[in-house]
């Protein structure tokens, strides 16, 4: 099973950030406005981020409760808005100009449809106690600073593929084709109906064990041989045969009576892929007229699989009684073990019954 590996990358989501100043002239005369929800004083709007905010400033608190502090807060005033920003309440130092936090918030959501609108989530700012008299007042002036930080959506790559090389095909069975096709280096001959057919021990060793044992074997006549001749073989068979040796396929496609004939060789060379090849063939050809003869060739050479296919074609093909009654079945019992004709006549039975 091959795996595909992608990947995607998330980066750091863009910032907008913007400072925004809300002068206060006049502190102590803004004093004595109540606690109400309307007893603030609110800066000018401010956009950040595409968003709208605002600051609240409470003079004597935001509740009765908040007697000793001062209330301010940042306000996202843009409607029917989720954001996620920070912010930085700030107070600035008259004489120096530098500003200190006061309150910090976030990163988190803000929603104008509630009260995490608000920033920071505390009434009590910081105490009158520690503004009068402080750096922060002067000449009655109080001065905030307030820097807040929207961050924007995370950007997410586009999926990519891990880059890999592709892996070659298998070309083995074309190299030891070529080895055929060129006609070099030949170092045994077949003589086969007459006919001299060479080919390179080592290809055949490897692919037969019979012939392994014939050309390699302990027997030193089989290390001389270099001329050996094939019987009861036509020269078409052994080139179909070497041929399969060298490419792992036959030929062509080929007909039923070669299919036949290369089985023979198969089971006599101990070529196992060869005789299922040669099987699938003809138990693909199986009709009324192949059939007996097809079962009789499965039999002799040990085709367990081809021998089922043919007795169950035969139940299938609801023709049992006329193959038993005809020459096909005298051919059988000719060639094939008592126990394929019973078979035949026990399914028949069956069928009867």
């Amino acid at each position: 099973m091959k795996t595909c590996k992608t990947a995607s990358m998330c980066t750091p989501a863009e910032e907008s950030q913007a400072i925004h100043v809300f002068d206060i002239l006049g502190y102590s005369k803004h004093k004595g406005m109540g606690h109400h929800v309307d007893s603030h004083i609110r800066s000018r709007v401010f956009s950040v981020g595409g968003h709208d905010w605002v600051i609240f400033f409470f003079p004597d608190g935001y509740t009765e409760y908040d007697l000793d502090y001062i209330s301010a807060f940042l306000v996202l005033w843009s409607n029917n808005t989720k954001v996620r920003a920070s912010c930085d309440m700030r107070l600035v130092d008259q004489y120096t100009g530098f500003s200190s936090s006061v309150h910090k918030t976030g990163p988190r959501i803000f929603n104008s449809g509630d009260i995490s609108k608000f920033a920071p989530q505390t009434t009590c700012f910081i105490t009158h106690n520690e503004i009068e008299g402080s750096a922060y007042l002067r000449d009655d002036r109080l001065t905030i600073e307030c820097v807040v930080t929207v961050f924007h959506k995370p950007h997410v790559t586009e999926t990519k593929s891990f880059p890999k090389i592709g892996m070659p095909p298998a070309d083995m069975t074309e190299d030891v084709a070529k080895l055929l096709e060129e006609k070099k280096g030949f170092d045994v001959s077949f003589i086969v109906a007459g006919e001299t057919i060479e080919a390179h021990r080592f290809v055949l060793a490897m692919r037969s064990p019979v012939f392994k044992a014939e050309l390699y074997g302990s027997m030193q006549e089989a290390k001389s041989r270099q001329c050996i001749t094939i019987k009861d073989m036509q020269a078409a068979v052994f080139k179909a045969l070497l041929h399969f040796i060298y490419t792992d396929s036959l030929p062509s496609r080929e007909d039923t009576e070669m299919a036949r004939l290369l089985l023979v060789a198969a089971d006599r060379y101990a070529m196992d892929r060869l005789k299922l090849v040669c099987q699938s063939i003809l138990c693909e050809d199986l009709n009324k007229d192949t059939v007996a003869i097809t079962l009789a060739l499965a039999d002799q050479h040990n085709c367990h699989q081809l021998k089922d296919a043919c007795l169950e074609f035969i139940e299938l093909s609801n023709f049992t009684d006329a193959l038993v009654a005809t020459q096909r079945l005298k051919d059988i019992k000719k060639t094939c073990p008592s126990f394929i004709v019973e078979e035949l006549e026990k399914r028949k039975k069956l069928r009867k019954a």
